[in-house]
């Protein structure tokens, strides 16, 4: 793949616009300011990787509480450092624009918000979902009853099965009663590529 808008070649382009729910012009504009990422280096690479560290610089990202994660669920790294390819980073970009569907959104929200990765929005999950949304600060934190109350009416209102977590049907058929979901989902998260 190559590292200037020039190299994307007509049918790499088109496959692109085929996979994902982006423009021509939105996927040339990712190019440009995934390349801008690059080292010199990095940009001789058949596969470059821009590392996570300068993705979570990129403005939209800075201030974002969930851009770790963010990184970690689009990167498709062996390493698992939250690296992303121009692939990766044109799925995450994806999955934010304005055309992707409520279930792709609500997908990769719930793969954002499991932390561990387990496959389920568990006590522990839940807890620094909110304390990612209220900030770690002393005046923002809940108190350890707050945060118990808390869990306990999203885990009532979420868990179907009774099983004590949200699993990714459980939450997406919440986010299909939550009609401002998809408005709070792009503020939350970023438009990268505008």
């Amino acid at each position: 793949m190559g590292t200037t808008a020039s190299q994307l070649g007509k049918d790499l382009l088109s496959e692109y616009q085929e996979l994902t729910f982006l423009t021509k012009q939105e996927i040339l504009l990712a190019h440009k300011r995934f390349s801008e990422c690059l080292s010199k280096e990095d940009k001789n690479l058949p596969t470059p990787r821009v590392p996570m560290e300068k993705v979570l610089s990129l403005p939209e990202l800075k201030s974002n509480p969930f851009r770790k994660r963010i990184c970690h669920v689009f990167s498709t790294s062996d390493m698992k450092d939250g690296s992303l390819t121009f692939e990766d980073f044109l799925d995450l970009l994806s999955a934010f624009s304005d055309s992707a569907t409520l279930e792709i959104k609500s997908h990769y929200a719930f793969r954002i918000f499991d932390f561990d990765d387990d496959g389920t929005l568990d006590s522990g999950d839940l807890e620094k979902l909110v304390n990612c949304l209220t900030g770690e600060t002393d005046d923002t934190r809940l108190t350890p009853e707050e945060m118990r109350q808390l869990i306990s009416n999203i885990l009532e209102e979420s868990d179907i099965d009774k099983d004590g977590t949200v699993n990714l049907s459980e939450f997406q058929h919440v986010i299909s009663r939550s009609p401002d979901f998809v408005s709070s989902f792009k503020r939350l998260f970023c438009e990268v590529y505008k």
